[in-house]
């Protein structure tokens, strides 16, 4: 395995578009909820079985599982996270190399996780009527590995490796020493019911949805912060100690970017992204068939880290093929808009995406009513939205304007 620590200080300034293309297809794949894509399989009468096959595999990529498993839709974040560290390898180099003292960079990098975290609360508390302290969205889950990130990536490709088996093997542990429930425990005041049928017997257990270690977690940590009711579970399955597997998966994308920056043959660095790939998605696959660890997002497994970053390492290296080496990017432009300003993109999917529907509604909805059904309504007022949106993102990128943190 080359080691990247070397490769990390030799001059490389080259703008890699492919990781600006895939951070773009991620965000769109978020704005895109507005399109309401997933209420496809609802459209059945009129079309031919093949047509509603089709709506059916695009209502089921467009949403998220359950629990167990993987859709499109469920690569938002974990991907989103990966090019985190992918970047970090590129921006950590550069700063290196301009001669920054590592103390000063690694107090901006705690700011900067300090400001992932309250953006993250600040966004998930508009329209309640206090603070919403929650820490299992995309920003807060990043902003509290941060720093950490930051720190593990001033060492090399070896460390980086070791530091992701390590992350896994501790929370695979810790969750499987956490006693299963009891055959009296009340899954349904915990939220689940007693028709949940993704539950799995046995060892599996140990993951099954608000009876795992990260539930009985926040059943503390989320009642020490003032909330206007106690904390009891999250009605998705979403906890706080997701952090530390999503810290494995952004360690993993600084494992791609340190590949990336190297002075290799693009058929090496193929082989080294193909392999990881490779060893990732068949440990995944063999944790969750033998019931050693199931593949669920909701609350990251290490089989879910190894499953996403799996298809993140196979998604990354087609674009860098595609775009970085081909220098096909034109086609690309849309997503290459969106990719540039993802935090402006995220933050107006929050913000803007309420407003902008009523006031289509509101100086639209007479039209609509006139040349689209109830149901097609909402996907026509979504794709004006997400056109919006996608113009002023298109403006912020042309005046050169990006929004960094």
């Amino acid at each position: 395995m080359v080691d990247a620590t070397e490769a990390a200080l030799r001059p490389n300034s080259r703008r890699m578009p492919s990781i600006d293309i895939y951070r773009g297809m991620v965000m769109f794949l978020m704005l895109a909820e507005v399109l309401h894509w997933s209420q496809l399989r609802e459209f059945k009468e009129g079309f031919s079985p093949w047509i509603q096959s089709v709506f059916e595999w695009v209502s089921f990529h467009t949403s998220h599982v359950e629990w167990r498993g993987c859709s499109l839709h469920d690569m938002i974040q974990p991907s989103f996270s990966f090019l985190v560290g992918t970047s970090l390898a590129f921006s950590y180099a550069k700063r290196v190399a301009s001669g920054q003292a590592w103390g000063w960079m690694f107090l901006h990098a705690c700011w900067r996780s300090v400001i992932l975290i309250s953006l993250g609360i600040f966004l998930r508390s508009l329209g309640k009527s206090q603070t919403n302290f929650t820490f299992d969205d995309t920003l807060t889950q990043i902003g509290l590995g941060y720093w950490i990130l930051f720190m593990v990536a001033s060492l090399g490709t070896r460390w980086w490796i070791a530091t992701v088996v390590v992350i896994l093997g501790l929370v695979w542990g810790a969750f499987a020493a956490f006693p299963l429930p009891t055959s009296e425990f009340d899954y349904a005041a915990v939220g689940v019911p007693s028709t949940w049928p993704h539950h799995v017997d046995g060892f599996g257990a140990h993951w099954n949805k608000n009876s795992n270690l990260a539930w009985a977690f926040d059943t503390w940590w989320m009642n020490q912060f003032p909330r206007e009711k106690p904390f009891l579970f999250s009605g998705g399955g979403y906890c706080t100690l997701s952090f530390v597997p999503t810290l494995a998966t952004m360690t993993l994308g600084l494992i791609a970017g340190g590949w990336l920056r190297l002075e290799i043959t693009e058929s090496e660095r193929s082989r080294f992204f193909l392999l990881a790939a490779a060893v990732c998605l068949a440990m995944a696959w063999g944790l969750d068939y033998f019931g050693v660890c199931p593949i669920v997002k909701r609350i990251w497994t290490p089989s879910w880290t190894l499953w996403s970053g799996g298809l993140c390492f196979v998604w990354l290296l087609a674009l860098h093929w595609i775009c970085d080496v081909g220098g096909f990017t034109r086609w690309a432009y849309f997503w290459t808009v969106i990719g540039a300003n993802s935090i402006a993109a995220y933050v107006m999917s929050w913000t803007l995406e309420k407003p902008t529907h009523d006031a289509i509604e509101r100086h639209l909805g007479a039209l609509l009513d006139q040349v689209a059904s109830d149901a097609v309504q909402p996907m026509l007022i979504g794709a004006m939205t997400l056109l919006l949106f996608w113009c002023i993102l298109r403006w912020m990128y042309r005046q050169g304007i990006f929004v960094r943190i």
